[in-house]
């Protein structure tokens, strides 16, 4: 099933309903990443968790950070998405892989860590971003962006998120977002209802891997509840994307002056740079350095004249 995003209402625009999935953009980031097991759930995790919360912003451009920061010896996790349906992420350690639950699933908690923050960054498109941080309460990443949700944007929401790995590959991954909006926020019975159906999605990554669509999982979820799915999204595409490019990497390099130029082509004899979002590698030999240098002293002197 292709990569996607959806957005529906339901109880006459009560609830907001977004799910996505996202297999094959995790198992690219998986790929690039080189990521364990559990790497690859953490980072799927909070890739999908990215897409759907940036897909509530409006203005074009728009984008959201996740950064989760936790005390377990993954490290962390960054995610960029944007309203475009681009992301990309990393992981502080990819290498890292520890011993599954006691009901056998992938240990994210222990690999994020339970002590820690969550750091979310809105990018409206204007103006200065906005910026949130709260503590981690589980490190699994959809419990503690539920938090945030209830915390810091009061919002009553249920995030569930799922990310099913082996050793051919990412098999199944995805997400759903369940908001109560302010016009219902009143209506304790439908509140109560809508809890009792999303504690029955605990089986969602099944789901996926059943290949249920998201129209199916949605209509299972709030079918009897005026259900809209809204026909300008069920085309949306979604990707791992990444900007960087050997000019952008050249003009980092030429941040540094002079003398670490120099320096470089002393010791090294060029220089090698590595995205952290993508893991693209890219390579400058001494002769492309030089040509920095030169360029460097000619705005100088051009900027004394």
């Amino acid at each position: 099933m292709a990569d996607q995003l959806l957005r529906a209402t339901a109880a006459d625009g009560g609830i907001r309903i977004v799910g996505t999935i996202t297999t094959d953009l995790v198992e690219t980031a998986r790929q690039r990443h080189h990521l364990t097991y559990v790497g690859t759930a953490a980072l799927g995790r909070a890739m999908s968790a990215g897409l759907l919360l940036v897909s509530s912003m409006k203005r074009e451009g728009s984008r959201i950070n996740l950064r989760i920061k936790g005390d377990g010896p993954l490290g962390g996790v960054m995610v960029d998405a944007g309203l475009d349906g681009a992301v990309r992420g990393y992981v502080d350690d990819p290498t890292v892989e520890v011993p599954p639950t006691e009901n056998g699933k992938l240990n994210v908690g222990g690999a994020i860590g339970r002590h820690g923050y969550l750091y979310v960054v809105r990018d409206v498109g204007y103006g200065q971003p906005y910026s949130s941080t709260v503590e981690l309460i589980s490190g699994e990443i959809g419990e503690d962006l539920t938090y945030y949700l209830a915390t810091s944007e009061q919002t009553p929401s249920a995030l569930v998120l799922g990310v099913f790995v082996d050793e051919h590959g990412v098999e199944a991954s995805g997400g759903l977002l369940v908001q109560v909006m302010p016009k219902a926020a009143r209506d304790e019975s439908l509140i109560s209802l809508l809890e009792s159906r999303v504690e029955a999605l605990a089986d969602f990554t099944p789901k996926l891997r059943s290949n249920q669509t998201l129209p199916e999982i949605f209509e299972a979820l709030v079918g009897d509840l005026d259900l809209q799915i809204l026909p300008e999204a069920e085309s949306q595409s979604i990707r791992f994307y990444c900007p960087c490019t050997y000019d952008r990497m050249l003009g980092a390099l030429k941040m540094l002056g002079v003398e670490e130029l120099q320096d470089m082509i002393d010791k090294d004899d060029g220089a090698e740079a590595t995205c952290h979002f993508c893991g693209e590698v890219y390579q400058a030999d001494s002769a492309k350095l030089a040509s920095l240098i030169d360029d460097l002293k000619k705005q100088h002197s051009e900027a004394l004249n």
